[in-house]
This record gives structure tokens, C-alpha cells and sequence, in this order.
């Protein structure tokens, strides 16, 4: 399936949370915390609001954009305004 987000809004795909911390311990499921990050998979057209591109690992929003499943992934559309920072 091939989603193209319209307007200002980009596809992001969700990276899985850590299951296990640095020193070793196994973290739950029911006690793990959203993830926010992810890669840029698409943007939108309005190249005027848009200020990252595919590929860019992004920071957003805790509660921003609506979830889809694409091909068994998770995957997050959220406006441009939504996305924090871009990590490197």
C-alpha cells in the first residue's frame, strides 16, 4: 500500500521502543513508553510550511498525528508543525 499525505502533513514510521535497558534488565511491554521518534518516510506538497525531507530522523509531538498500519508497520501522518526537531 502506498500513502502520499496531502497538504503540510508527513508520513513517519514509528521506531519500536527499547526492550531492554543498558544495563541489561528486560522492560515489559505494559510498562514501556511511546516512542517519539521515526524516520520521514513521505511528505505532503505545501513545500512553503514543510522543512524536512525523506529520510530525516524526526522528533514529535507525545500525542500528535493519527496512528496507520502500513504493511504490518506502525506509522504516524502529523502536520510539519507537529515534528520538534530533526535528530542526527
Amino acid at each position: 500500500m502506498t500513502v502520499k499525505p496531502l497538504q503540510d502533513r508527513v508520513l513517519i514510521k514509528v521506531e519500536e521502543a527499547e526492550t531492554k535497558t543498558a544495563s541489561g534488565l528486560y522492560i515489559p511491554d505494559t510498562a514501556q513508553e511511546k516512542t517519539q521518534t521515526g524516520s520521514v518516510v513521505a511528505v505532503g506538497d505545501d513545500d512553503d510550511l514543510i522543512t524536512v525531507k525523506v529520510g530525516d530522523k524526526v522528533m514529535y509531538d507525545k500525542y500528535a498525528g493519527t496512528t496507520v498500519k502500513i504493511d504490518g508497520d506502525d506509522h504516524l501522518i502529523v502536520k510539519c508543525s507537529d515534528i520538534l526537531a530533526i535528530v542526527s
